[in-house]
């Protein structure tokens, strides 16, 4: 069992007092710092996997292709039946499986969304809500990646990628309107 680091509590509580919908389900916190994904749920230990942000940093302008900050929440879950692999294009599953590239220095001919989408909508307006910073139409997604060997070191085009195993076994745990705080680092 993982010692929680000192901040997690603080950060999941302010999540919770504001956005009260939350309570129940599970809060995910990531740390583009760490390029790490906690989730919290309550009774349990947190679970912490490796994940990948932007490789321009955090921000959260439309046409930025960073991935932005703050308090969004899981608007839509998509691809829960899909096949490990499966290539989504408009949020639509191809039929096609993705060769997973694990060599750090592969790269795959395209920017592919894998396996699962857990696509956010940001809750803070004029932050992440709204505008030219909105998340949700921006279509930021925590998703899978054809590009493993990547995962750990910001690579992506603004989402939050995933090895397609982890997000997979994540996916049933987290339902609609669970929490995503990202942070550009620890507070």
């Amino acid at each position: 069992m993982i010692e929680p680091p000192e901040w997690l509590d603080a950060v999941v509580a302010d999540a919770l007092v504001r956005e009260p919908q939350g309570w129940g389900r599970p809060v995910l916190i990531v740390r583009a710092d760490e390029q790490c994904l906690y989730v919290c749920e309550a009774g349990r230990a947190p679970q912490v996997f490796p994940v990948s942000t932007s490789a321009r940093g955090v921000g959260n302008r439309d046409g930025s292709l960073q991935t932005p900050r703050g308090l969004h929440w899981v608007a839509q879950r998509i691809g829960d039946t899909a096949p490990a692999g499966a290539i989504f294009r408009g949020r639509t599953d191809t039929g096609a499986i993705a060769d997973i590239l694990t060599d750090p220095d592969a790269r795959s001919t395209g920017d592919r969304i894998t396996s699962r989408i857990l696509w956010l909508e940001g809750l803070e307006p004029g932050i992440n809500r709204g505008g030219d910073v909105d998340s949700f139409a921006r279509f930021i997604y925590i998703h899978g990646t054809d590009e493993e060997g990547r995962i750990g070191s910001p690579a992506s085009h603004g989402c939050i990628r995933m090895r397609n195993q982890d997000l997979i076994g994540l996916f049933p745990r987290v339902p609609l309107h669970s929490l995503v705080v990202i942070l550009e680092r620890g507070p």
